[in-house]
């Protein structure tokens, strides 16, 4: 069995310590998502942290679905979040848990700590309550029901159970300290009333626990270790610890870690699914969105995402990540697995004037340079060929090395060409080059004629057409939400996508299926857009464009 390289990092450095005192016998993490949206790229470094650990250490690593907000909650996130894991590689194996599974259990755990006096019925309203907690340079009010009797709270709590109250009419908090400089220590919410179906229990509860109350206590449940969070949750720790201390249960260790913050993307779920019914972006799943599914769609390989997540590691300081980044993880990985091949965006027409009329060739082509086991495919070539339009110009530049009137250059894996004849439409368009070729330069020929420049093409004949996709960064600047004046919908980039109809490919690109990548030379990588391909229909997606500003940094830096 190949070892499995230790990654080290303060998070590992806190296990090692716990697992050398003999606090823990093992390693056990969970991965807790909320089934109210689609996970993002943010999901997947914690997803990768959470069960790379428990790899590394031989341990466990638990899928549990925090679904304790029925009203924001659908199966079709927790089958989305599910197929998600699995398809970056990761296994929970039997260890699939929702929070709904221990409200019975967190139902027992509250009227232990009404019986300890820890906890009240609070008939407040939100609004007074949050009124009365004060703020951080304001101690908080206790409410006037704060030290009603347990008797009295049990019975209130079961009334609430019952459903014998309307919404906001009570709520279940716990009694810590009013006065704590620490805001989640100031009387918390443990249960609210809602009268909301649950997409697993049904109508069996109408109170529902609070995120920290369920959060704690589920580890505890299930034997959690080592439970961690993203730095937002470093002022809830003191709470998570006081619920397990009172509750005197197995006692897990919280650790935060910085979350991802990707420039020229928002990561909030909340602003996500305003795009999302906004129709700003076409569903959850658009290649433009940084969630899992989107990113997938586009033609990101779940390779690529890990290794990213293993380059920016965890620290405990939120900073903002270049996208360009996570580009070259995924030109890194593409570029050893992508198959080459040949098509034209933009297609302008050439004919060789001096080749045989319906004559046709096959050439060799190489399917991958940097993996020799992949081989080699035929290209058709004719005498009618397409050109991307790009790859002409009637008054070029000095350094420009494509075709120009007289000019030469080599067609990848076929002859040099010469361009003889400009023809244009009668609003003076070019519309064709007539050319002429070399016959003695065929490629792999031994012939020793060069030109400066080689551009790629597809037989007139022989290639098909496609409708590809050019997706281009959603956000027109590095942080939407920077500007607090704004609506962060205001800087959405108008040419994140463009359809372009009428391309021109290589004939063995038709039989591509659903999430197929491939490298078109000289333009990018692509792959086939698994939606478009569900509805009968050939859609190319660009991945990520050949350049890669990131890859000097990166070198430097030993990313």
């Amino acid at each position: 069995m190949e070892e499995i390289k230790k990654k080290e990092n303060f998070i590992t450095e806190i296990i090692d310590k716990d697992l050398a005192e003999g606090r823990y016998a093992k390693v056990h993490t969970r991965f807790p998502p909320e089934p109210n949206g689609y996970l993002h790229i943010g999901h997947a470094k914690s997803i990768c942290l959470n069960f790379g650990l428990a790899e590394q250490y031989g341990g466990k690593c638990n899928l549990r679905f925090d679904d304790t907000n029925p009203a924001k909650e659908e199966e079709e996130y927790v089958e989305s979040i599910k197929e998600d894991i699995k398809w970056l590689g990761f296994d929970w194996e039997d260890r699939l848990y929702y929070a709904s599974d221990y409200f019975d259990i967190l139902y027992d755990y509250a009227v232990k700590l009404i019986k300890k006096g820890k906890a009240y019925v609070d008939s407040l309203s939100y609004e007074e309550i949050k009124e009365l907690r004060g703020t951080p340079t304001r101690p908080g009010k206790e409410s006037p029901y704060r030290n009603r009797s347990v008797e009295e709270n049990l019975k209130l709590f079961e009334k609430m159970k019952n459903g014998e109250f309307k919404e906001g009419e009570c709520v279940l908090r716990a009694k810590i300290d009013m006065s704590s400089p620490n805001l989640n220590l100031r009387d918390p919410i443990m249960y609210r009333i809602k009268h909301v179906p649950h997409h697993r229990t049904g109508n069996k509860w109408c109170i529902y626990p609070m995120y920290d109350w369920a959060h704690g206590q589920s580890d505890s449940i299930e034997g959690i270790t080592h439970s961690i969070c993203t730095l937002e949750f470093e002022n809830h720790r003191p709470l998570y610890n006081w619920f397990l201390e009172q509750l005197e249960i197995h006692h897990p260790r919280q650790i935060e870690f910085a979350r991802l913050n990707l420039s020229y993307t928002v990561m909030s779920k909340r602003k996500l699914l305003e795009l999302v019914e906004g129709g700003y972006v076409d569903g959850w799943d658009d290649p433009r969105m940084p969630t899992i599914s989107g990113l997938r769609r586009r033609g990101f390989t779940p390779e690529s995402i890990r290794n990213f997540a293993d380059r920016i590691g965890v620290a405990k300081r939120d900073t903002m990540i270049d996208v360009a980044l996570l580009e070259f993880s995924l030109r890194e990985d593409l570029n050893k697995k992508a198959q080459r091949a040949m098509a034209v965006l933009n297609p302008l027409k050439i004919t060789l004037i001096n080749y045989p009329e319906g004559k046709t060739e096959e050439l060799e082509a190489v399917n991958n340079p940097e993996d020799p086991s992949m081989g080699r495919r035929k290209v058709p070539f004719g005498r009618e060929l397409f050109i991307e339009r790009t790859d002409f110009m009637e008054d070029p530049p000095k350094k420009f090395f494509r075709l120009k009137p007289g000019g030469e250059v080599r067609l990848r894996y076929a002859y040099i060409i010469k361009c003889e004849e400009v023809v244009k439409d009668s609003e003076g368009n070019v519309v064709e080059l007539k050319c002429t070729y070399d016959p003695e330069t065929k490629s792999g020929s031994g012939s020793t004629r060069k030109v400066k420049g080689t551009i790629h093409w597809v037989s007139a004949n022989h290639a098909f057409e496609a409708e590809v996709h050019l997706y281009d960064r959603l956000f027109t600047v590095e942080d939407p939400l920077a500007d607090k004046e704004r609506d962060f919908k205001e800087f959405i980039n108008p040419n994140s996508l463009v359809k372009l109809k009428g391309c021109k490919l290589e004939p063995f690109l038709k039989n591509a299926k659903a999430g197929d990548r491939f490298q078109f030379e000289r333009l990018g990588y692509f792959c086939v857009d698994s939606k478009y391909f569900k509805k009968g229909k050939l859609v190319f997606n660009r991945t990520a464009t050949l350049r890669d500003t990131w890859a000097k940094i990166a070198k430097k830096q030993n990313l």
